[in-house]
């Protein structure tokens, strides 16, 4: 079963997960931008290329592919990754749809870090991408946690995982945009 994690009244496409639900975790977060300029292609090369995650994100290191592959993520195609200062988390893309016309790009995986209890994390993070009428674009991401360590995030103010993922966005669009900052 699919079920849309948000459910937003205007008709737009909602990010699919059949287990994880918002609040069902120990901590989740959602961000959005829709904005005038590059397509829904534009930011899914960006987003799917993990050559370019670290000069549009800051808070990302350690890319590989353990069993080889990449840098392009696919269908079924397992990476690793540091975030939010974690060691690299193993990660499985479990859904993968390109953007095409009338049909928004789907991005999904999970990533786990074995461990003591102290230790154990399990992530699904989520992606959406869609052009939308005026020549705009929207970029959804919502990403839930499981675990202490997620737990022990989420109650750490401001919010690190709400603000780097709103870091992540942005970053998108000025790479989708042409306009990457070196300086940021």
């Amino acid at each position: 079963m699919t079920v849309g994690w948000d459910s937003p009244s205007s008709g737009a496409a909602a990010v699919n997960e059949p287990e994880r639900l918002p609040g069902t975790g120990d901590n989740f977060v959602s961000n959005e931008v829709i904005v005038q300029g590059p397509t829904a292609a534009q930011v899914w090369h960006h987003l799917v290329d993990t050559s370019t995650w670290e000069t549009s994100y800051d808070n990302v290191a350690d890319i590989s592919f353990p069993q080889g592959g990449g840098p392009e993520l696919r269908t079924d195609v397992d990476f690793s990754f540091g975030t939010f200062g974690f060691p690299p988390l193993d990660a499985h893309v479990v859904e993968f749809q390109e953007p095409a016309d009338g049909v928004p790009g789907r991005l999904s995986w999970t990533a786990k870090q074995d461990g003591t209890p102290e230790e154990r994390l399990d992530v699904l993070h989520a992606w959406l991408v869609e052009d939308l009428p005026g020549g705009r674009v929207r970029v959804l991401t919502q990403e839930t946690q499981i675990g202490r360590p997620a737990a022990a995030l989420a109650k750490e103010r401001p919010n690190p995982m709400l603000n780097g993922h709103q870091a992540w966005l942005d970053g998108l669009v000025r790479a989708a945009s042409g306009k990457m900052d070196p300086t940021r």
